[in-house]
């Protein structure tokens, strides 16, 4: 049996946090109940940055549609039409971008590791769970980092926690160390909604990718028009402001439509590809076999969008409550909720 010196070592190496430590187990333990109920943001300046660029963008895209193209049009009906279908999409889009970005996407509790916590799981003899060094979290199975196992056979009140090799199963949990926290199924961290893309945002991260998308489309369209449209009428009526102007908002419009389509297509296609086939992204590049059972292809998006196939599954309002705009004590780390 292992003395008591020797157990110290051990948590002083890989910290199993005792009840009054920095995080409290009845903190960690009442996070998961309340998380539904946080609003999640991550203070990164360059994920704040670039989420600002994508709210400019949609807003510059909006206004060249609608106060350039669609207002000094002569056909009523097509401008009516054209700017409610464009409207709604770029609404969807940034409703999805706010979701995505401020929905919890799965963080593992911080610092659930305590030693109270692993009594608590009454592990059989060489039964195996998976620690965080980082966050001091127990991960789910799918998990990276160091194993732990459970109390040896020889000592029942023993705890260990000792680095291995790559552990043999596949990551339920992957450490971003951007968000400082490990994130169920995280697939990628996504600079441009400033947060992970895991467990309980993916859904959202897919709308948001297939309405930009949808209205980059919508965009190039109307600019095609747009410019035959003006090369038929000599540029004379086709728009409120002069001729060059007109040009270089059309012509910009169109490029940052082009590059938006291309990278949002190819990250939906991905994001419902790796559903199907129930693998995240970081699973798919580290080519990891799955040890898992993996779901059918409509269990998997079923289990993402939430319920059968339904035009629900594109509101991305769906389960927002008011409630959640409760203001909320602020903690440390690069993440707050309120």
């Amino acid at each position: 049996m292992p003395s008591s010196g020797h157990r110290l070592r051990d948590v002083e190496h890989h910290p199993l946090l005792a009840e009054n430590d920095s995080y409290d187990s009845a903190s960690s333990s009442s996070s998961e109940a309340d998380v539904a109920d946080r609003v999640w943001f991550i203070r990164d300046g360059c994920g704040m940055i670039c989420a600002v660029m994508t709210w400019l963008l949609v807003v510059y895209a909006d206004f060249v549609v609608t106060f350039v193209m669609l207002l000094p049009s002569k056909d009523f009906w097509y401008s009516v039409v054209n700017g409610v279908l464009f409207n709604c999409l770029a609404v969807l889009a940034l409703s999805s971008h706010l979701r995505t970005m401020l929905t919890d996407p799965g963080a593992v509790p911080k610092g659930n590791a305590t030693k109270e916590y692993m009594e608590s799981l009454q592990l059989k003899p060489g039964e195996v769970i998976y620690k965080c060094p980082k966050c001091c979290c127990i991960k789910p199975e799918r998990a990276h980092h160091c194993r732990y196992h459970g109390p040896p056979q020889s000592s029942p009140g023993a705890h260990h926690c000792r680095d291995h090799g790559p552990p043999q199963s596949s990551p339920g949990a992957h450490h971003c160390s951007i968000c400082k926290r490990c994130i169920r199924k995280m697939d990628h961290h996504c600079p441009w909604v400033n947060n992970c893309v895991g467990e309980k945002n993916q859904r959202f991260f897919v709308l948001f990718t297939m309405y930009i998308a949808l209205s980059s489309v919508h965009a190039l369209i109307l600019c095609g028009l747009q410019f035959v449209s003006c090369v038929r009428g000599q540029w004379t009526e086709c728009s409120d402001f002069s001729p060059p102007v007109t040009v270089i908002l059309l012509i910009f419009l169109c490029l940052e439509s082009l590059l938006f389509f291309t990278f949002t297509a190819v990250m939906f296609g991905t994001q419902i590809h790796s559903i199907c086939n129930d693998e995240t992204e970081i699973e798919r590049l580290k080519s990891e076999k799955p040890t898992w059972e993996r779901r059918l292809r409509w269990e998997g998006m079923r289990s993402v969008f939430g319920g059968p196939p339904s035009l629900l599954w594109m509101n991305p309002f769906v389960g927002f409550r008011f409630g959640r705009l409760q203001t909320r004590p602020r903690k440390g780390g690069p993440e707050f909720s309120v």
